[in-house]
């Protein structure tokens, strides 16, 4: 995005084409997208680079996809680890603290 002049003691004024750049830079970022990922995308706006942009848009969702399965993991984990310790009751070791200690592998098998 240029920064047009500023008039001195005013504000810059932006155009038309400046504001839907900016709202394609935002959409863009609302489906993920890298701002280097973008400018890709910027460079493919003339709308004639279908096979190209959806080879951008493969790859991010292909990468939304990894991060899904990842929270997954970590959403079981943390499950099944809130569980175990509303069952513990007095003073026996946490299972949560020891999982994350190393104690139990259930920490660990959340990483990817």
């Amino acid at each position: 995005l240029r920064e047009p002049d500023k008039p001195y003691g005013s504000i810059r004024r932006y155009g038309e084409a400046d504001v839907v750049r900016v709202k394609f830079v935002k959409s863009a970022q609302r489906l993920g997208f890298s701002l280097d990922e973008i400018a890709e995308l910027l460079r493919l706006d003339d709308g004639t680079h279908c096979e190209e942009a959806s080879s951008l848009a493969e790859h991010k969702l292909k990468d939304v996809r990894e991060k899904m399965a990842d929270l997954a993991r970590m959403e079981t984990v943390l499950s099944e680890l809130v569980c175990a310790c509303h069952a513990r009751k007095g003073n026996v070791s946490c299972p949560l603290i020891a999982s994350l200690q190393g104690e139990a592998g259930l920490a660990r098998s959340a990483m990817p």
